[in-house]
């Protein structure tokens, strides 16, 4: 290494951290500069791909972990104290002994820290040293390195199921479309596979990719943490830019799948890449009882200095007062003795070392140890287990389980965290007419049978039966259609067959088609109108307006386990398994969604065929249709596995391709559809406009390969679609059919109020004139750096204008098991349950009422305002009525019941800072509130603003990356695992598989952990004021002087080992109440809530009492010895025994349920005290000079006065706090003590009680107001969901709407509402 002067190495950092800090990177192919000093690399300033996570290095550890721990006050504190022992005028104790307590703390501390440090060292070097293939220019071929070795610049090829080493920009792919399907489990947790593509413009046709040729310069923006953007472009030597964005991004973490190999290009390596500045560590937050904790021990500390104060003025005085200088006092070289000031002064600090043991030591370690059990109790819990998914309940955040036990507010999203997440095609409008799907709705009725009866079907032999749906008239009889239990046995098979692939269980796949639908399709394909046709067109958006992959699914996708982050791995055994069962089952079952032809007829207008794909994913234009005829209707379905990001896409996929519209491929450039009459159509595709959440749709536009056309397909949000719709489709048609606006929107808020989710489907048709100039827009928008999502945008407003209305879709999302029983259970605890959702207002509140965030008694207020000047007024109004009601001494025995249901534009008015307050007061006062239409700013927004406005411990608790803002603003942030990926797992605090967990997760686990601690944590302070008190007593009968009755070693052990388990077992295993009676009566939830167990009051008691032990302790004793001739030891002994009781004893009253653990640590820590007293009192004659404690015990324990003192003075000590228990629990019982008392009963007698008091308690009298029960939503009469308020609509018309509704008959969330009301 060549020697550098200092100027020019600090002159060519600046450079680097300029480079590293700059907007925009230039970089440059590595290979023409391969063996050439660092100096002289292109890219040097940029970090390698090495990456360290770890905190300390190996000469390094001691200091850095000391520094460490020192932030922690308490630290500091008690070496200050051992260090301050070592000064010979302040001395309390022997300075090595004073060391012991706060080095084996240090120590144990500094073990664990070592012990994670080196598991994270471990995992660094085998990262770091998995091999990759790097290209170089020496040996003309890739090389297997190291990926420590890769450096920014550098060409990477990776081949299929490897891990992607760095964040790469994709140049060339073994697809000869460029293609390049990667899987990003690793850092979304999305097991769905997405498409990559190579950069536009680049020679990716060659079969082999020559990296050598690359000459040209890559522009990135500076690495953030956003997984969802990069930008970039590529400029060739001729000054030619070509943009790039994530579409060509290959992410560190990623594994490619289904994909041969592919060729990449880094742009970010090591702890630059976007995988790495994501990865924080593990979250660390301050619970509520931490905050109190480190407020009593200010506390503690201010009580250590008064009674230090106390000892030194009383050393000062107790000198003054001596008549004569008595021979113990030893005087300074120059023979005088110190003032009595300044020996007052000395005397202060020697009582801080004296009584240190006031601030708990062990307290912050103990509590660490509990909630380290705790968490592995919670997570290893069965009833918080899924068996389905095989995931239990995650603790990211170890040290806010006591948090659990004390929530006031609960904020929640709604799809996937309330609903399943599968998406169930129901119905659908076209051109204006509505289509029931009654037949599909028979299907969900079957599938929504019991359990048990599906268990016992499934493992019967199936019966063949007939495999289709017909629409023949002689197929109508409703029990030839049903078919139960073949679907389902397909159901379940299926369901395991695909387990890998989301959103693909049967409920979501299979798709009966509607009978009129179907004929109007195939009358169509008979009239040979399929190229002008709405209702084909209308087929043709659902199956090509998405971004579903399409693969094969038997393709197996092998799982590596090396890489942390893997939680699943792929047995071939079981892929084999699975595939022969299903293979077997297929030949029995029918498949719903896809239609069989007869084998007498094709094309009938009764029945359309479908047709085999075998199995390649190039499809080519079949010419023979009586052989497509002939081959197994099953292979369709078997072949093609559909992997999208989203359950909608997925749902109306599944939807087409029962009607007949398969989509066969997807590649970047095109989309294969085939018809249902045979014929594949291969889309060229020439641009996609991705979804967003500001504009709520997204577009695809593509060339028709028949009219070449360029056609624009558009599905998005009903009002996001309906206000950019231009002249109706097919203006040739008259009369009512011009209405078909109108008509959709009916149908679309009838969906709506039924609870479903609803999506507009659109075309246009663009000239190529228009479409040329488009494009050129499009790219230069594609190739800035400077603001290219504001101009992409841009590009898309422009096209998407004009929009021929073809139909709407109203899709159903199911709600999770016991849901409504938990919203209920949180409720009765006290906890007010918000949901906030992205959902229109109808679907929203439909889904309220079924999961019974809305109850048909309750007052609802609709707030939609369209400006700030009504919604203030709406706001006021509102809250003066609600205010109004509660202090109407009429209303003083009455439960309101207010609900509030406010839509996304009225939210953002009434977030701005003077509307702020008033919301708050008006939603606090309301039992549930629902936002619908809200973005994921407005949900950490409502969050953030109720939890600094009220003060209140909140959880939010979602499942998508839109959740993650609400989650990480929430006190607590609960994810759950499911379909949308694991993003909001990863940000969350703990994740749980289902809604329904959370239920027992908080009413019990968050009671238990809330409880244990704070009983401990005051047990702790408890007794260290009792103990350290018998010293400061005995300071008024030395003279202040800082002696101790009690051998210093035995002082430390006393802390250290004989009363140290105890307390740590009851903060483990302690249980007040059983977690049957926690769940039956939710009420008991409410005793945490607030200020807990854990209070000001309980503090200042539990110190009262411990100054009153110590008192009893000294002064019994002291009484008792008075005038006797036994020394200083021999009668702290006793002392010391005394305590051991009263303490041990204190806590045997406060333990609520006892164990055999129990039992065995109380007794062993009093057989542990004898052993160890009986042990130093023989064997240290000299180990503490000049004290002589040998054989003070054994002597005590030979004297009846030694027990009887012990006794008597115990049961003085104790009897006020069990006299105070005993009055308390047997004239004003608490919930909790009431609960304890059942719990003694037999299980049948308790659940019997707990039954009755449920009925008694749910059948009392509350006074509501109740208006008029608005009329049912129906197909046939279109109505507002809400009744309008008369002097709403006076004010100002159209402008809001507040609507009050009471006994509000909840719409039926039932499958037969769909049968019956079609």
């Amino acid at each position: 290494m060549t020697w550098r002067r200092p100027l020019a190495a600090v002159r060519d950092a600046l450079r680097g951290q300029r480079a590293r800090e700059n907007d925009l990177r230039n970089l440059v192919s590595n290979l023409p500069y391969e063996g050439l000093e660092k100096g002289k690399q292109p890219n040097r300033y940029f970090p390698g791909n090495a990456i360290k996570t770890t905190k300390y290095t190996l000469l390094l550890f001691i200091p850095m972990n000391l520094f460490e721990q020192f932030h922690r006050l308490a630290n500091l504190y008690f070496v200050g104290l051992a260090i301050l022992n070592f000064v010979p005028v302040v001395n309390a104790f022997q300075p090595e002994v004073a060391l012991i307590p706060i080095c084996v703390i240090l120590s144990l501390t500094a073990l664990k820290n070592a012990w994670e440090d080196f598991r994270r060292y471990k995992s660094d070097r085998k990262l770091n040293n998995t091999p990759c293939f790097i290209y170089s220019r020496r040996e003309k071929e890739f090389m297997e390195r190291r990926w420590k070795d890769l450096r920014v610049g550098d060409f990477v090829k990776i081949v299929c199921n490897e891990i992607v080493p760095a964040d790469l920009l994709l140049l060339h792919t073994s697809d000869p479309k460029g293609v390049c399907l990667i899987e990003t489990a690793n850092l979304d947790g999305e097991t769905n596979l997405k498409q990559r593509r190579v950069v536009s413009g680049l020679c990716i046709s060659d079969p082999e990719f020559e990296p050598e040729s690359f000459n040209s310069i890559v522009v990135c923006e500076k690495p953030n943490i956003n997984l969802n953007h990069f930008k970039c472009y590529v400029e060739d030597p001729d000054k030619e830019k070509v943009g790039a964005g994530l579409e060509s991004l290959l992410l560190r973490g990623c594994t490619v799948r289904n994909t041969d190999h592919a060729v990449g290009f880094v742009v970010y390596a090591g702890h630059e890449t976007k995988s790495m500045l994501n990865n924080n560590g593990p979250r660390y937050k301050r619970s509520k009882l931490e905050r109190k904790l480190n407020i009593d021990v200010i506390f503690c500390v201010i009580l250590l200095l008064v009674m230090c104060l106390i000892g030194a003025v009383g050393h000062s005085l107790w000198l003054q007062a001596l008549p004569t200088v008595p021979p113990y006092l030893v005087p300074q070289s120059t023979g005088q003795l110190d003032s009595p000031a300044l020996s007052g002064f000395y005397m202060f600090f020697t009582m801080i070392i004296l009584l240190q043991v006031l601030i708990p030591i062990s307290l912050y370690v103990s509590i660490e140890l509990v909630k380290i059990v705790q968490i592995f109790l919670i997570t290893n819990d069965v009833d918080l287990y899924d068996e389905e998914t095989d995931s239990r309940m995650q603790c990211k955040a170890l040290n806010i389980t006591e948090d659990l036990g004390q929530i006031e507010y609960i904020f929640s999203d709604k799809t996937g965290t309330l609903t399943e997440n599968k998406m169930v095609f129901r119905r659908c409008s076209i051109m204006g007419t509505e289509y029931p799907h009654k037949e599909n709705a028979i299907r969900l009725t079957v599938l929504d049978e019991p359990e048990s009866e599906e268990e016992v079907i499934f493992n019967q032999r199936p019966q063949p039966s007939r495999t289709g749906w017909s629409l023949d008239p002689e197929d109508t009889n409703p029990k030839d259609n049903q078919h139960p239990p073949c679907s389902r046995h397909k159901g379940r098979v299926s369901g395991n067959a695909q387990r890998d692939v989301a959103f693909s269980s049967p409920l979501e796949t299979e798709v009966i088609p509607d009978r009129k639908l179907l004929q109007q399709i195939s009358g169509a394909e008979c009239s040979g109108r399929q190229l002008i046709d709405p209702y084909l067109d209308f087929f043709l958006a659902l199956a090509i307006c998405n971004t579903v992959v399409v693969s094969m699914a038997t393709a197996s996708r092998r799982r590596v386990s090396w890489l942390p982050h893997h939680r699943h791995t792929n047995n071939p055994l079981d892929t084999m398994s699975s595939l022969v069962k299903r293979a077997g089952s297929f030949c029995h079952t029918f498949t719903s969604g896809q239609r069989k032809p007869m084998q007498k007829r094709y094309r009938s207008e009764d029945s359309v065929v479908e047709e085999d794909i075998n199995p390649p994913l190039k499809i080519e234009t079949t010419e023979n249709t009586n052989e497509l005829q002939t081959r197994s209707p099953r292979a369709t379905s078997d072949n093609l596995s559909y992997e999208a990001e989203s359950p909608d896409e997925a749902a109306l996929v599944y939807a087409a391709n029962a009607y007949g519209f398969t989509l066969l491929a997807r590649t970047p450039d095109s989309v294969t559809v085939r018809l249902p009459s045979g014929e594949d159509l291969v889309f060229e595709v020439l641009d996609t406009l991705a979804f967003d959440s500001n504009r709520k749709r997204m577009s695809v536009l593509v060339r028709h390969p028949i009219t070449r056309e360029c056609v624009l397909y558009t599905k998005g949000a009903d009002y996001a679609i309906m206000e950019l719709l231009g002249t109706p489709y097919a203006e040739h048609l008259s009369g009512s059919q011009k209405n078909i606006a109108a008509d959709t929107q009916h149908h679309l808020d009838c969906y709506a109020k039924e609870g479903l989710r609803t999506l507009c489907i659109t075309k246009k048709v663009v000239s190529d004139k228009v479409y040329e100039s488009w494009s050129l827009n499009r790219q230069r928008a594609q190739a800035a750096i400077e603001n290219r999502e504001e101009l992409l945008v841009e590009t898309a407003l422009q096209l998407e204008t004009n929009l021929s209305l073809l139909g709407a879709t109203g899709i159903e999302d199911r709600l999770q098991e016991n849901v409504p029983d938990t919203i209920v259970a949180l409720r009765e605890a006290g906890i007010q349950v918000w949901v906030l959702t992205g959902d229109k207002p109808e679907t929203a509140v439909n889904i309220s009422y079924a999961c019974r965030l809305l109850e048909e008694e309750d007052l609802v207020i609709n707030m939609s305002c369209k400006n700030k000047l009504i919604c203030t007024s709406i706001l006021d109004s509102t809250l003066e009525e609600v205010r109004r009601y509660g202090e109407d001494p009429r209303n003083v025995d009455t439960t309101p019941d207010i609900s509030l249901v406010i839509d996304g534009r009225t939210l953002a008015m009434v977030l701005s800072s003077d509307l702020q307050d008033r919301f708050v007061d008006l939603a606090k006062r309301c039992r549930s509130v629902l936002c619908c239409r809200v973005t994921p700013l407005q949900k950490s927004s409502v969050v953030k603003l109720v939890r600094e406005k009220l003060k209140v411990m909140t959880l939010a608790v979602g499942d998508g990356a839109n959740d993650v803002n609400m989650i990480q603003a929430a006190d607590i942030g609960i994810g759950i695992s499911g379909q949308e990926g694991m993003q909001a797992v990863m940000a969350s605090d703990f994740a749980i598989s289902h809604f329904k967990h959370l239920k027992k997760l908080l009413l019990v686990h968050g009671h238990w952990c809330h409880t244990r601690l704070a009983n401990m944590i005051i047990y702790f302070f408890y007794k260290n004021v009792a103990y350290v008190n018998l010293l400061f007593w005995y300071q008024f009968y030395c003279g202040f002087s800082g002696t101790a009755m009690i051998d210093y070693w035995l002082m430390i052990f006393f802390n250290l080992f004989f009363t140290s388990v105890p307390p740590v077992m009851f903060g483990i295993m302690d249980k007040d109440i059983s977690a049957e009676m926690l769940m039956g009566v939710p009420e008991l939830y409410r005793t945490g809530q607030g200020r807990g167990e854990y209070n000001p009051k309980t503090f200042w008691v539990s110190i009262l009492d411990a100054f009153y032990q110590s008192l009893v302790c000294f002064f019994i004793p002291y009484l008792a010895y008075q005038d006797s001739d036994i020394d200083v030891f021999t009668f702290g002994t006793p002392l010391n025994t005394i305590s051991l009781f009263t303490i041990l004893l204190h806590l045997s009253i406060e333990i609520k349920t006892w164990t055999l653990v129990h039992w065995v640590v109380m007794l062993g820590s009093v057989a542990l005290y004898f052993i160890v007293t009986l042990a130093y009192s023989a064997i240290c004659i000299t180990c503490n000079p000049p004290s002589n404690p040998y054989w003070i015990l054994q002597s005590q324990m030979a004297d009846p006065m030694f027990y009887l003192v012990c006794i008597i003075t115990t049961v003085v000590a104790l009897l006020p706090r069990y006299v105070f228990h005993v009055l308390r629990n047997s004239i004003a019982p608490s919930p909790l003590m009431q609960a304890r008392h059942l719990d003694r009963l037999d299980p049948s007698s308790r659940d019997q009680w707990i039954k009755e008091w449920r009925s008694f308690r749910g059948g009392g009298h509350v006074k509501r107001s109740r208006l008029s029960t608005p009329p049912s939503p129906t197909l046939e009469t279109p109505v507002d969901i809400y009744p309008q308020s008369p002097t709403a609509s006076d004010i100002a018309e159209d402008d809001f709407a507040l609507n009050v509704i009471t006994n509000y008959q909840r719409p039926e969330h039932t499958r037969n509402k769909d049968v019956l009301a079609s």
